[in-house]
């Protein structure tokens, strides 16, 4: 047995938590980026206590799924500032676009040297500058992976910015800061935590350590998104921030699978929430998988199809369907009322078959498979 573990030098985990994240920024340096979302009130403790220490803050707003255009137009505003770090407090988005800042910012080539698929997919020339993560939705994991994803509209494809030394010096989890997020919101991040729990653990590449993180995390997360759509709870907010810590720290090192095969692709062309695709597609990619794996995989879908049957209340060989059921009973929208016509479902599954996260799915699907995955998910 061989592997490898990458993951952030600190991590902090726990409400009020997030009371740190200034001081240890201030420790790599008096200047520093803070990327933020779209309502900037929600980042003005930070930027208001940088700011009495003296510090030189820029600030920078990411109030959707980062683009090519939207990274190029922040990097321009931030490599005049000489910054000392960058510190991303919000969704997965942010984080992507806090971490690609890092990233580029010393680098002495243009994006797309590093992009993957439509770029040269150079590793950095460059350390990235220190990156600290702060999220304030559970779902992502994007705190504590090595990758920011960028979207090419004009390719239709989000395609990575990925490198080992992406990984975020300080990545600090503090489930407060994800209380009271929007039903919608919550519903598509967290279904996208209980997916980068469930793949990396039927990943081709799965280690104990990744085994250890994702197992016991998959009927708390799921039961935690479930109590959510229910109303507002503290202790579910924990479990489910819990939960998209371990699928970060999983996917990070073990990848993904056919689930995330698509969405990439199915998010470049229509522009959905990532997290939203991927809860469409969990049921029907697991019943895939259970029907085409053997042996030892074969055996860690079903469990995983034990796990969740238990908490639908169906039977084993029901749960994926019945999943389905659930999450568009809960709010999701099929993946044509996403946009996704069905005469794009042959040159998706195409596309996908070359994703990377395609790579760690337990068993390579058959193009006709993936077609009828597509055909479940658009209703």
């Amino acid at each position: 047995m061989s592997f490898s573990i990458l993951q952030p030098p600190r991590i902090l985990f726990g409400r009020g938590t997030a009371l740190q994240a200034l001081p240890l920024a201030l420790g790599f340096g008096g200047r520093g980026i803070v990327v933020h979302g779209a309502h900037a009130d929600r980042a003005a403790w930070l930027l208001d206590g940088a700011r009495a220490e003296g510090a030189a803050v820029l600030a920078l707003t990411c109030g959707r799924e980062p683009a090519l255009d939207d990274l190029q137009q922040a990097l321009d505003a931030a490599r005049s500032h000489r910054a000392d770090w960058v510190l991303a407090l919000g969704g997965g988005s942010v984080l992507d676009l806090g971490k690609a800042l890092a990233a580029l910012i010393p680098a002495p080539n243009g994006v797309m040297d590093h992009l993957e698929v439509v770029g040269k997919g150079l590793p950095l020339m460059v350390p990235p500058l220190p990156f600290l993560a702060v999220p304030t939705t559970a779902g992502t994991g994007a705190e504590v992976t090595k990758n920011a994803v960028i979207g090419l509209p004009d390719h239709g494809r989000k395609v990575s910015l990925r490198d080992d030394r992406m990984i975020a010096r300080v990545a600090i989890v503090d489930p407060a800061l994800t209380d009271h997020c929007p039903p919608g919101v919550t519903l598509a991040s967290g279904l996208d935590a209980v997916v980068q729990v469930i793949e990396p653990y039927l990943s081709s590449k799965a280690t104990p350590y990744t085994d250890a993180l994702t197992r016991p995390a998959i009927a708390p997360g799921l039961a935690a998104v479930m109590r959510l759509m229910q109303g507002e709870d503290a202790a579910a907010r924990d479990a489910l921030a819990w939960t998209s810590l371990c699928g970060g720290l999983a996917l990070a090192n073990a990848g993904l699978g056919a689930v995330h095969g698509f969405a990439g692709v199915i998010g470049g062309m229509t522009g959905a929430a990532h997290g939203a695709i991927c809860g469409l597609l969990l049921g029907p990619v697991l019943a895939a998988n259970r029907d085409h794996t053997t042996g030892l995989a074969q055996d860690r879908v079903q469990e995983v199809c034990a796990i969740l049957a238990a908490a639908l209340g169906v039977a084993p060989r029901e749960a994926p369907l019945a999943l389905l059921a659930w999450v568009r009973a809960a709010g999701l929208p099929t993946l044509a009322q996403m946009g996704l016509r069905r005469a794009d479902h042959d040159a998706v599954a195409q596309a996908a078959v070359g994703a990377s996260s395609m790579k760690g799915n337990p068993v390579v699907l058959p193009h006709k498979v993936l077609i009828g995955i597509l055909q479940a998910a658009s209703g």
